[in-house]
C-alpha cells in the first residue's frame, strides 16, 4: 500500500494570511490537532495545536526571569514574542515542513513520522497537496488488514477507491464528510472517521455499497455526541 490508498484526501487547509483566530476556530470545527498552510495549492507550512500553547491571549507566553532573558539570544526572546503575539498563519507556522510524494511506501511513511516524532505528514504530487497521513490513517490501514476480506478473488481496490471518492465528491452533501476517510482492501470497504450525522453515515455505506467491485462495507465511523451501545 502506498500514501494515496490510505490519505485522507479532503484536507482542511489555510492560507499564509489567514488569522489566528480563524485558524483555532477552523481546527476545533474540524476536531483536528494541525492544518497545513497551503499557497497556490503547494504546503508552505503547517500549524498544530502546539503553536499556539504560548499565546499572550490566555497568559501562556513564555516567561523569563531578567537574569534569565541576559544571558537568553535576541533571536531567541523576537521568536518567542513572535510566536505569543503575531496574528498570522505565515507568522507563526512552522516552515519545513516534511511531505511525502503521493507513492510514498507506507513503510517508509511509518518510519518517518516516528524518526520525526511527528503525527502527520502532507501526501503531494506535482508539488500540489493531494491528501494527508496520519499515525490514524496507518492504524486503519492496519486494521483494514487485520479484518481478512470474504472469499479469494481479490477486486481492483485502487479502482473501487477512485471510485468511490468521485461518487461522493458529485453529491452536495460531501464537503461535510473531511472527516472521512475510506481504506479498500481486497474489495472490502473500511469507512472511517466522524460523520456529521447519521444521514451522512448511510449516505457513504450506500455510495460504497453501490460501487462496482465492492464486496463489503465495514463501518467504523462515528458521531460526535452519539453513544453507541
Amino acid at each position: 500500500m502506498i500514501a494515496f490508498d490510505i490519505m485522507t484526501r479532503e484536507v482542511v487547509t489555510v492560507g499564509p494570511d489567514t488569522d489566528v483566530s480563524e485558524i483555532v476556530a477552523t481546527m476545533l470545527k474540524h476536531r483536528i490537532s494541525a492544518v497545513p498552510v497551503v499557497r497556490d495549492g503547494a504546503v508552505v507550512g503547517i500549524i498544530s495545536e502546539g503553536d499556539l500553547l504560548r499565546r499572550a491571549e490566555t497568559g501562556t507566553e513564555t516567561k523569563r526571569s531578567r537574569w534569565l532573558e541576559i544571558f537568553t539570544p535576541t533571536q531567541t526572546l523576537a521568536a518567542d514574542y513572535v510566536r505569543s503575539h503575531a496574528r498570522k498563519a505565515s507568522e507563526i507556522m512552522t516552515a519545513d515542513v516534511v511531505t511525502v510524494a503521493f507513492d510514498a511506501p507506507i513503510s517508509e511513511i511509518a518510519g518517518l513520522l516516528e524518526s520525526k516524532g511527528i503525527k502527520r505528514v502532507p501526501v503531494t504530487q506535482g508539488g500540489k497537496l493531494v491528501g494527508i497521513v496520519s499515525r490514524a490513517n496507518l492504524l486503519q490501514a492496519l486494521a483494514s488488514r487485520l479484518d481478512p476480506p470474504p472469499g479469494d478473488a481479490r477486486a481492483d481496490d485502487r479502482q473501487i477507491h477512485d471510485a468511490l471518492y468521485a461518487e461522493i465528491r458529485k453529491q452536495s452533501w460531501a464537503p461535510l464528510l473531511v472527516q472521512c476517510n475510506l481504506v479498500v482492501e481486497g474489495g472490502v470497504v473500511h469507512i472511517w472517521g466522524t460523520m456529521a450525522s447519521e444521514s451522512d453515515r448511510k449516505a457513504v455505506i450506500v455510495a460504497a455499497e453501490n460501487t462496482p467491485g465492492v464486496k463489503q462495507v465495514v463501518d467504523h465511523t462515528r458521531i460526535p455526541g452519539v453513544m453507541l451501545l
